[in-house]
């Protein structure tokens, strides 16, 4: 089971709850959960990470966590990240990493060892301005209207769908040469999200206030 928590694109984020139930429905069928962790830190609750399945596991369970420095410390593009994964499989992801994503650079190793010493500020700093950032979204779309953008939980992104689009990729398409905006078609993430689209909004203020005002006008044309 692939399980991206928050996800991307929709926010949705596993319940504290759910976690027990998951994890051994899992163990009684020998069914392996790939938890995807990248946005845990970009959650908007008061806990300083979203529900994990790693507290709840053995060691020896068919569970693996990745996870990223890229979001909650910014590191986008440096390409660093760890996993959590059962001892057995140890030998076997070296071998694999070992021609694949070895020999991360000095300075990208340097950058993650002070992510993690001293990074906890600047992770809190984004988590608050996210939020901001994710009302201000909000509340603009769901001023236009024929808009459903549902709230997301978690990460960095605003996924929500216009009122009579059949077609994402097209309508993604025509609002960067029509209204000068970008965003993601909501079936680059699978035919589930044809209809949708996502709007990352992690960007200043007055990114995001332009964005709004490029989409009501395209709405409004």
């Amino acid at each position: 089971m692939f399980l991206n928590s928050p996800n991307n694109p929709t926010g949705w984020t596993l319940a504290a709850d759910d976690r027990q139930t998951i994890l051994d429905h899992c163990r009684r069928h020998g069914i392996w959960i790939l938890a995807d962790d990248v946005y845990e830190r970009l959650n908007f609750s008061q806990a300083r990470s979203a529900p994990s399945f790693l507290p709840l596991a053995d060691p020896h369970d068919r569970l693996v966590s990745t996870n990223s420095f890229s979001k909650a410390w910014r590191m986008t593009g440096w390409r660093l990240g760890w996993m959590v994964a059962p001892p057995e499989l140890v030998d076997a992801l070296g071998v694999l990493l070992e021609y694949n994503t070895s020999c991360a650079p000095d300075f990208v190793q340097e950058g993650a060892i002070a992510a993690l010493t001293e990074g906890e500020p600047h992770v809190a700093a984004l988590r608050a301005d996210l939020g901001v950032a994710r009302d201000q979204v909000l509340a603009g779309l769901r001023a236009l209207p024929g808009v459903e953008a549902p709230e997301p939980d978690g990460g960095m992104y605003a996924f929500f769908r216009l009122a009579g689009c059949k077609d994402s990729f097209t309508l993604a398409k025509t609002l960067v040469t029509d209204a000068g905006l970008g965003l993601a078609p909501g079936a680059a993430f699978g035919e589930e999200g044809e209809s949708w689209l996502r709007w990352c909004f992690a960007a200043r203020p007055e990114k995001n206030a332009a964005g709004l005002e490029r989409l009501r006008s395209y709405l409004s044309a």
